[in-house]
Formats: structure tokens, C-alpha cells, sequence
């Protein structure tokens, strides 16, 4: 999601196991001196020289991608990014985190400081407590009766010409997947997915961000590829590739094959070092499309030059820019092709706006977000990238949806992610958002299930097939229309692609994307433009916001190109 999804730095691994065994002994009242940073090679420059001028600065290199020349380096110098800034190996750097405990005193109780953020109270609007009541469809998946998304891009219809082909591999690179859940497991290749990230307990003011590794399930701050423990990699997946099979739902490319890339925590965080390995990997292992729902921590938008921002600063949103780009581009070239969710913080990315929510991770003691002014110029990564399709989000009736983040000229195309106020009059319908896979055991661990396993809240969906159960949640944003558009994608590349010598198939992303948006269904902006958006809220209030669309039918600032269309696009 742009300018509402994603940045931050590296993955943990070796040193990051061994610097939080367990959480017990939490007693010093300073962090660790030891920090986390990760510096980004100059193109061109050896690993050898790079990695001397690491050494010479007093850092210690724990893993590099050679694909893009990123390497994440622990040091006890404080003085690191002086110290090697402007050596000619180098081309940028930025602080990851400390490593090491924190005071326990500080420590907050709430699980996860991202939760609160715009994005996950955006994709989260409408939760209360009470089942909601729905019948089951006998002849088609027993929940496709609420699945309004996959009607308003006619991906039923698309499934009588192609439902997806196995050897067609699409990424998630999110919190992770449940490639156990029932509706998930038929299309899950355990074998090729990988996570390349390493639980965060605490970040260095002391605020809960993971929580203590001894409170996981496994224990551990490492986990398994098949798990997900926030749920929106689990939504993300399911709304791509949920297979027909008589259970609950199902995605919009049926047939292909899921591949977790997890790159984010179990907060919701998204650090550079971790996107772009697993992006670096998606092309590797010929992986055909990858969704990414995300922008990368600490920066919603990475400014080169912003007055607000100290010199560090300044470096640090380079490097994220330099870096992710490298591995989109990395990625395009071995054929991936790339979908990001635009962003929810219903803003116009072409025009001058205010932030005040970066940078939203400490990675030094005292550091909190403050506002800076945002022109155009500064860019959110991924969706801001080269080679990204950058998707806008609708509701049931195809208006943008209130939160969706637009532009003309940034929304590449739009697809449906769900708005509960897209109701007469402007009151909230839980139904009206979208309605994807849930993980059993977070369903357990929040509450939101009986002992009898029956739903109490309106959001989660429980559906049977014999003795198997599924769940399902409603979600909302940005994260939830990416990755329809993404499975449309996959529905092309099956329709279209030819055999790429591993036994897989490949379609060039550039043709991809050429007919996504060649087939969208054209959609001018509203009359007039500036459209205003009413929501009654539960306390009572009522909130109103206009949104001004620019551009012509065929090309506009809500819509891009069109509503993606899954019919269209395979059957030309």
C-alpha cells in the first residue's frame, strides 16, 4: 500500500538469534550498545573492498545479498555512518536497530506499535462483536455469495476460460502464510517458500514490537515458512489463489501455485533487508508474480533532501530508494512481475501533503515520528518503484474507496479492496469489505471463536466441508486489492505464458502489465471530480472528506488505466 505500506532495514539473522534468547534478565537500564545497520555496496565496487571499508569502520558483516550488494553489519561504533559514509565502495547506509535488551520498565504492554497505525485501523474499520448470518451457495464455493469482489471483476466467469495453471508461481511477500488452512493447503508449496525474517521482540525504546520469542507458539524468534501470526499474508494468499474445492471461497486465480516470501514481522513492520531478499529470491526461483502489501519501515515516504530530516536521515530514505530499486529490477528482469497495493492514507501522491507518522520504528532510543512536509519528489517503496503496478482500491458500488491513496499518473490500475461505508447514506457494513482466509490459531489466541469453534464477532466466517473447518475474516484496504490484481496476473500469465526451462511457465512482465491494463474496464472519474466521501461512525460523528480525480476516462488519478478485469484478460 503506498505512502501507507512499507520501508525499513534488514532481516536478522546469526547475530539476531543469538542477541534475544529469551527475554528474562532484562535488567540494565541502556540499550545494548551494539546496532544493526545495513550498507548498501556501490555498483561496481568488489564485495571485497566493500567489505573492508565495513572492517575499517569497526562493523561486522552477519550476511550480504550479492544480487543487489546489500549487506546487514553489526558494530559497536557509534560512529559507524561517519566513519564510512563517504568511502568510494560504498553507496549508502542506513540504521537498522539495536540489538541487545532493553529495560523492562520501559517496556509497553501493547502487541505491536504498528497495530495502531492508519493502515491496520483502515483495513480493520467495522469490527464488532455478534456472528454475522449468511447462507451457503450449494452449487458454487459455499461462500461466493459474499464475495462481491470477484463479481465486480468477473473472475467467476474468467474461471470457465482459466482457472490458473500449478506450474504458474505466485509470491506473498507479507506476514507469512497459514499453509495449513484448509483453503489455503491444496495450492501452498511448502518447499520453495521462505521466510527471511527474524521475530523482533522490542525496539529500542523499549516497546513491545513482536513480543518475547518464549511467548511464541514455537518458542522461538525464528519460525517456520508455513505460519502466520498477524493473518494478512494469510488474506493476501487467499484472496489470490484459494482453490475450488467446496470449501468457504475462493481466489481469483484458482489453480496457481503459492509461494511464501515472508518479509514482514509479526507486527506488520517491513525492513528493507528482508523485501529485497525476497525479492531477489522470488526471481531466482522463477517465481511469476509477487504481490506486496506493504511500504517498507521506518519511512512512509523516502525524501533525499527534506530540510526536517538530519543528514542521517537523509541517507538512511536514500538508501532504502537505491536499494529496493536494485531488487525490483533485479526481479523484473527474471520475470517477476510486480503488484503493490497504492496506500490508505487517502491522500494524492502527485501533490504536496503532510506526514507525521515516520519514522514509526525505533531503531535508536528517544526517536518517535514528527511531521515534515511530503512533495512529490519524496517516493514510497515499493509502490513508488520502477516495473511496480501499483493498484488503487474500490467498493462494492466502484467508487475509490475512502481511505484508498490515488494520483494520476501513480495509480497504474484499480481493483476491489472493500469500503464498509460504501453504503446509502454513509453508514458502516462489515459485509461491504472483503471477505479472505484467517488462521484458526489467531482466531483462538484474539478470542474470536467459542469453544464450540462458532464465530462472536461480525468479521470472522466459519465454513465446513464434512469434518474440515475453515475460518475467514473481513478486511478492508489497499493490502486486499493488490492482491486481486495480482491474481488477475496470474490468471495472464497461465493464459498466455510459455514453458521457461524449469518446468514452469514465464510471460514478460511488461506484456503482463500491457494487457492488465489494456483489458481493465475503463472508469472516468467522478461528475464533478471532486467527489466527497460521508462515513457516519459508531460514536455518533459523522466525517466527511473530498477527494478531487484527475486525468480522462482512459487514464485518471482514481482508476489508472481501469478496473482490472479477469474475464477480459483471458479471453482476448
Amino acid at each position: 500500500m503506498k505512502r501507507v505500506i512499507v520501508v525499513s532495514a534488514a532481516a536478522v539473522v546469526i547475530a539476531a538469534t543469538a542477541a534475544f534468547p529469551a527475554q528474562a534478565g532484562r535488567t540494565t537500564a541502556e540499550p545494548a550498545a551494539t546496532t544493526q545497520y545495513v550498507v548498501l555496496y556501490k555498483e561496481g565496487a568488489t564485495a571485497a573492498n566493500a567489505q573492508k571499508a565495513i572492517e575499517a569502520a569497526g562493523g561486522t558483516v552477519v550476511k550480504v545479498n550479492t544480487a543487489v550488494g546489500l549487506a546487514t553489519v553489526t558494530t559497536t561504533n557509534a560512529g559507524f555512518i561517519s566513519a564510512i559514509k563517504d568511502n568510494a565502495a560504498i553507496d549508502g547506509v542506513a540504521r537498522d536497530r539495536v540489538i541487545g535488551s532493553v529495560p523492562k520498565s520501559a517496556a509497553r504492554t501493547a502487541i505491536g506499535a504498528r497495530a495502531t497505525n492508519q493502515a491496520k485501523a483502515v483495513e480493520k474499520e467495522g469490527r464488532e462483536h455478534g456472528a454475522v448470518k449468511h447462507d451457503r451457495n450449494a452449487k458454487a464455493e459455499p461462500l461466493s455469495d459474499l464475495q462481491w469482489d470477484m463479481k465486480q471483476i468477473h473472475a467467476e466467469e474468467a474461471h470457465k476460460y482459466e482457472k490458473g495453471d500449478p506450474k504458474v508461481l505466485v509470491g506473498i511477500l507479507d506476514t507469512g502464510i497459514d499453509g495449513s488452512h484448509p483453503d489455503i493447503a491444496p495450492n501452498f508449496n511448502r518447499s520453495l517458500s521462505r521466510n527471511f525474517t527474524v521475530d523482533i521482540p522490542y525496539d529500542a525504546n523499549g516497546d513491545v514490537v513482536d513480543g518475547p520469542c518464549e511467548e511464541e507458539p514455537d518458542q522461538s524468534c525464528n519460525d517456520p515458512n508455513d505460519v502466520d501470526e498477524d493473518g494478512h499474508g494469510t488474506h493476501v494468499a487467499s484472496s489470490i489463489a484459494a482453490p475450488i474445492n467446496k470449501l468457504g471461497i475462493s481466489g481469483v486465480a484458482p489453480g496457481v501455485t503459492l509461494v511464501n516470501l515472508r518479509a514482514g514481522q509479526d507486527s506488520g513492520y517491513f525492513f528493507l533487508q528482508p523485501t529485497v531478499d525476497a525479492l531477489t529470491y522470488a526471481g531466482d526461483i522463477g517465481v511469476d508474480v509477487v504481490n506486496m502489501s506493504y511500504y517498507i519501515d521506518p519511512w512512509l515516504f523516502n525524501c533525499t533532501d527534506n530540510p526536517a530530516d538530519s543528514p542521517e536521515s537523509r541517507l538512511e530514505q536514500a538508501t532504502v530508494i537505491k536499494a529496493t530499486q536494485r531488487a525490483l529490477n533485479y526481479a523484473h528482469r527474471h520475470g517477476v512481475t510486480l503488484v503493490s497495493a497504492a496506500g490508505n492514507g487517502a491522500t494524492d501522491y502527485t501533490k504536496v501533503i503532510t506526514d507525521a507518522s515516520s519514522p514509526d520504528f525505533a531503531s535508536v532510543p528517544g526517536q518517535a515520528p514528527y511531521s515534515r512536509t511530503i512533495p512529490p519528489s519524496c517516493v514510497s517503496m515499493p509502490s513508488e518503484g520502477e516495473h511496480v503496478i501499483s493498484v488503487s482500491s474500490t467498493g462494492i458500488s466502484k467508487r475509490k474507496s475512502y481511505y484508498s491513496d490515488y494520483g494520476n499518473g501513480y495509480v497504474d490500475v484499480a481493483s476491489p479492496g472493500g469500503d464498509a461505508y460504501d453504503t446509502p447514506g454513509g453508514t458502516r457494513d462489515i459485509t461491504k469489505a472483503t471477505l479472505s482466509a484467517y488462521p484458526k490459531s489467531l482466531a483462538i489466541a484474539n478470542g474470536e471463536i467459542d469453544a464450540d469453534g462458532n464465530p462472536t464477532v461480525n468479521y470472522v466466517v466459519k465454513d465446513c466441508a464434512g469434518a474440515t473447518c475453515a475460518y475467514y475474516q473481513y478486511l478492508q484496504g489497499t493490502s486486499m486489492a493488490s492482491p486481486r490484481a495480482a491474481g488477475v496476473a496470474a490468471l495472464i500469465v497461465s493464459k498466455y505464458g510459455h514453458r521457461d526451462g524449469r518446468n514452469g511457465k514465464t510471460l514478460d512482465p511488461d506484456v503482463v502489465e500491457a494487457i492488465m491494463k489494456g483489458t481493465a474496464t475503463k472508469t472516468p472519474c467522478p461528475n464533478p471530480p471532486a467527489y466527497t466521501y460521508t462515513r457516519h461512525l459508531p460514536s455518533g460523528a459523522t466525517v466527511t472528506a473530498t477527494h478531487t480525480c484527475e486525468g480522462t476516462t482512459a487514464s485518471n488519478g482514481f482508476y489508472g488505466k481501469g478496473i482490472v478485469d479477469a474475464l477480459r484478460a483471458v479471453s482476448l
